[in-house]
């Protein structure tokens, strides 16, 4: 079944500036994290006190009074769930295992990619956790639930071999997709990235099968720059959209 309103946030974390997206149902209070990858502290203080920086963007509540005059039930984070194990995306991973417990999901064809998260990191200049292992693993094809909270899995290998998009549903409003580092506005994951399976070819041929079926008005979560939707990506994408042609065929994006 799908969800009336979901409360969606997203904090730009790290010094990459990856998009970690906190999705609520209202009715239950029941969360999922999408790809903690970076500053937990920052992330359990928000979902947990309404403490600290907050967001970048949110359809909620903006502080704790605010929150407490709707009337909703508390927020319990249910599942801690991955696009792909990028380390941007999964470093810190451990942290909020720490304090949440609960079960964190990744496909496992990025199981080896999930290994190499603290040495790619310092590779990049930056420090992470000795990595985490997932409990379960994102079935594609599959609508998972997660609490209340249902999300039909896409993977979409090309970016990373187990890359996958979580498609939220959504009654009486656009779907929200959370695509990790396969699309962006205007562009695609890159596919040159050691150890990490990626593939032009294969990138593309995930979009074109997995992603632009999807209604025109679904709403994609990048885990990089800004929202975007199926329709103007599928319409004007230079590296996958219907004009691209041979020419979108540039073998890497614009983002990590």
């Amino acid at each position: 079944m799908a969800i009336v309103d979901p409360w969606v946030e997203y904090f730009f974390v790290g010094a990459l500036q990856m998009r970690c997206s906190v999705v609520t149902d209202r009715l239950t209070g029941d969360t999922v994290i999408i790809d903690g990858g970076s500053e937990p502290e920052r992330l359990i203080a928000w979902i947990d006190r309404f403490d600290g920086q907050g967001p970048d963007w949110s359809n909620g509540p903006s502080d704790r009074s605010e929150f407490e005059d709707l009337d909703q039930p508390e927020r319990k984070v249910v599942a801690l769930i991955n696009t792909h194990a990028h380390f941007d995306h999964s470093g810190y991973i451990p942290d909020l295992l720490l304090h949440y417990p609960v079960k964190w999901y990744l496909h496992p064809d990025d199981t080896y990619l999930q290994s190499l998260a603290q040495s790619s990191a310092r590779r990049w200049g930056f420090d992470a956790p000795v990595p985490a292992q997932a409990d379960e693993p994102l079935i594609e094809k599959e609508t998972m639930g997660f609490g209340a909270l249902k999300f039909t899995i896409l993977h979409t290998p090309g970016h990373t071999l187990g890359g996958c998009c979580l498609n939220l549903l959504v009654e009486g409003g656009p779907d929200h997709l959370f695509v990790g580092d396969t699309l962006f506005a205007g562009s695609v994951g890159r596919t040159d990235l050691p150890d990490t399976g990626g593939d032009f070819n294969v990138l593309a041929t995930s979009i074109h099968t997995q992603l632009w079926p999807l209604a025109a008005d679904t709403i994609v979560y990048p885990g990089h720059g800004p929202l975007t939707t199926i329709g103007h990506e599928r319409a004007t994408n230079p590296f996958v959209g219907e004009g691209a042609g041979a020419q979108g065929s540039y073998g890497r994006g614009k983002y990590a």
